[in-house]
């Protein structure tokens, strides 16, 4: 198949290297730029651990001033690619949800009930949260500080040989891991005067949120990968 890959560099070239590497054409359309804020001010801790939810938090991790001090601390990822590069980055804790936002809140919670943490949590966050990991886990006795050390940026249009795939109707399936790509992306396409309803073109998405938006719009050739990662979502292809 004919595949775009909306999501931000650099990820999308990870992504489209797996999806070659099964046989596809991919054409990479990031819809968003990821903006790291590698001076973001954390506050002062002492922190019981880390809560990551995206790739994007451990390279902003990776470049801030209190790196080393960072390093020292536990991860909690929400899935496995995060906690792959958690341990990359060099991470020596790294516990991994495996799936979404509510996972990784389960297993925090279930953590504290083992008496752990016991100081607040460090939330490194976007700038637009699927979830409230904060009100999450206040129930559980456990406060998290959430520092924003990144931000997804719209791009106003698409690349030239993207509208001319979708135009000539050539593409034959989308592939969306966040809500707000997917936004993106609708918008994009709607200013370059491209009615995504009249296309051959499968949306394959991370999850019913992030299918939301499309089917919104009338779309109706959606699919939803079984869990929020990236191996169910790429499993919806077979």
């Amino acid at each position: 198949m004919h595949l775009l890959v909306t999501r931000p560099e650099p990820d999308n070239a990870r992504t489209a290297a797996a999806l070659r590497a099964r046989g596809h054409a991919v054409t990479l359309a990031p819809v968003l730029r990821v903006e790291v804020d590698a001076e973001a001010e954390l506050g002062g801790g002492p922190w019981g651990g880390l809560l990551i939810t995206s790739t994007n938090a451990i390279r902003a991790a990776a470049e801030h001033p209190r790196r080393d001090e960072l390093l020292t601390i536990p991860v909690f990822a929400v899935g496995r690619r995060s906690a792959e590069a958690a341990r990359a980055a060099g991470f020596a804790e790294v516990a991994s949800a495996d799936g979404g936002a509510d996972d990784l809140a389960r297993l925090v919670a279930a953590r504290a009930t083992a008496g752990r943490p016991t100081h607040p949590l460090l939330w490194l966050a976007g700038e637009d949260r699927a979830g409230d990991l904060a009100g999450a886990l206040a129930p559980h006795g456990i406060v998290v500080h959430t520092v924003v050390v990144y931000r997804a940026v719209a791009e106003t249009a698409l690349p030239a040989v993207v509208r001319e795939a979708l135009a000539a109707g050539t593409v034959d399936g989308v592939l969306h891991y966040s809500r707000r790509s997917a936004d993106a992306f609708e918008a994009i396409a709607m200013a370059a005067g491209i009615d995504l309803k009249s296309l051959p073109t499968k949306h394959f998405c991370l999850s019913a949120q992030v299918a939301a938006p499309l089917r919104e719009l009338g779309i109706a050739a959606v699919a939803v990968a079984e869990r929020a990662d990236e191996a169910a979502l790429l499993a919806l292809l077979d």
